[in-house]
């Protein structure tokens, strides 16, 4: 039951982030910086509302290195009814696959044939990023076949709308089949946020399994307040490096309010050669931007005139003002000037009363203008409601029916032709009587 109760509410954590994106989420609108990272693909969003406020290719497929842990920290917490009290055999047969690999470890070959706590394998996994960790929660919920371990990982990733996302292991190692984007890996991570320990466990800096002495030590500089690279308002959540994939970095940050979470993929890195942290130095000066520049800002609200349209039948005025049914809230510059929000309306044509003050009556699309490039860049797009209701009046729709009849096509038409035909019948008329004058005239010469 406990197992059951913790996977319902990570399912309603996961719908509500989802839903809360989607009614205050915006568009996709990166605002000018004068930070330029160096890591290739950046996604940076705000944990509030799920809107983007900076991106950099962040729809190409990158290697993700050791953030794929996460998605092996999902998998595993899903497929395993009691995190906290189930133990896992350490198999030689299954560390013995890393041989070779250089890779990350949580020195879990000091414990083979031992039953290890789950809970410290997912402190393993995420801690010191160990792929010895990984291969063991592979093979035990794969039932010794590590691949159908991975095919979880590829239902998963397409469960929650990964486009461009696919896994062929559960470490990170490289592999040219394996790889994910910025703007997936947001996905996979806001939903392990929703998972019980995650945030704890990514958020930790040092942890000591059961049995052991020696205490294992993050690979998140951001966190360790005795890194130089440390940022006081970063929390978790999980780096990676390969000579392929370069350093990868996700992580959030918190300040006054204000949540982001940021993605970096291909930083440069080539061991022995290009060492430097740059995701480091960039997710500092990133979130030094953002958590700074950046604010919660009400552009419209549901009291903000928008436009007028005209209204038929109406026994008011012709005219009424329409606002937005919601108010428009979103994440903006902080020194943001009013020529730098245009709004667009798209109002339905030919509005007859009687109307409701939540009818929907047309859009208005807000966008954002970079003071800098002019680009326009949508912010939202929100319905129209009339600001006061609109009553219906007969005799309006009368005169107003007498008045479309008149301005109508067939009207004019119709009219154009009796006009044609009354100055045919006129010039003809008078030809006419000028000839019959005419041969009056010669008759009455005649008789002379």
């Amino acid at each position: 039951m406990k197992k059951i109760a913790a996977k319902l509410l990570a399912v309603f954590m996961t719908l509500t982030v989802i839903v809360s994106a989607s009614v205050c989420g915006a568009g996709a609108v990166s605002f000018p910086t004068d930070v330029k990272p160096k890591s290739k693909s950046v996604l940076l969003v705000s944990m509030d509302n799920g809107q983007t406020v900076y991106e950099k290719d962040a729809d190409k497929k990158m290697y993700p290195a050791s953030t794929t842990k996460i998605m092996t920290y999902i998998i595993a917490y899903e497929n395993i009814e009691d995190v906290d009290n189930t133990r896992i055999e350490v198999k030689k047969k299954v560390l013995d696959k890393l041989k070779g690999t250089g890779s990350s470890t949580a020195f879990l070959s000091d414990h083979i044939g031992e039953k290890v706590k789950v809970i410290d394998l997912l402190y393993s996994l995420m801690v010191p990023s160990g792929n010895d960790a990984a291969m063991v929660l592979a093979d035990y919920i794969g039932n010794g076949d590590i691949k159908k371990f991975v095919d979880k990982m590829n239902a998963k990733a397409d469960e929650l709308g990964c486009e461009n996302t696919h896994f062929e292991n559960p470490d990170g190692l490289h592999n040219k089949n394996h790889y994910t984007t910025a703007r997936d890996l947001v996905k996979i991570t806001n939903h392990a946020l929703t998972l019980p320990n995650f945030r704890k466990i990514s958020n930790t800096v040092s942890y000591t399994c059961e049995g052991d002495d020696t205490a294992l030590r993050t690979t998140n500089l951001l966190i360790d307040g005795n890194s130089e690279y440390y940022y006081t308002y970063a929390k978790g959540i999980k780096t990676g490096t390969t000579d392929q994939a370069g350093r990868c970095l996700v992580t959030t940050a918190s300040a006054d309010g204000q949540s982001y979470m940021l993605v970096l993929l291909g930083a440069p890195y080539e061991e022995g050669v290009q060492e430097e942290y740059f995701t480091f130095t960039d997710a500092a000066a990133l979130f030094r931007w953002c958590l700074t520049s950046l604010e919660l800002t009400t552009l419209k609200s549901t009291e903000t005139p928008i436009c007028e349209a005209e209204v038929g039948s109406s026994m008011n005025s012709k005219k009424v003002t329409l606002v937005p049914a919601k108010n428009i809230t979103t994440i903006m510059p902080s020194n943001l000037s009013p020529e730098n929000v245009v709004v667009e309306t798209d109002v339905k044509e030919d509005l007859k009363a009687p109307l409701k003050k939540d009818d929907v009556v047309g859009t208005a699309s807000v966008y954002y203008v970079d003071p800098k490039t002019g680009e326009k860049q949508l912010v939202e797009t929100v319905d129209l409601n009339p600001s006061e209701a609109v009553e219906y009046s007969g005799f309006k729709a009368f005169l107003d029916a007498v008045g479309a009849i008149f301005r109508s096509y067939w009207f004019l038409i119709i009219v154009g032709v009796i006009v044609l035909v009354a100055l045919i019948y006129f010039v003809a008329a008078k030809v006419h009587r000028s000839r019959m004058k005419k041969n009056r005239d010669v008759k009455r010469y005649r008789n002379f």
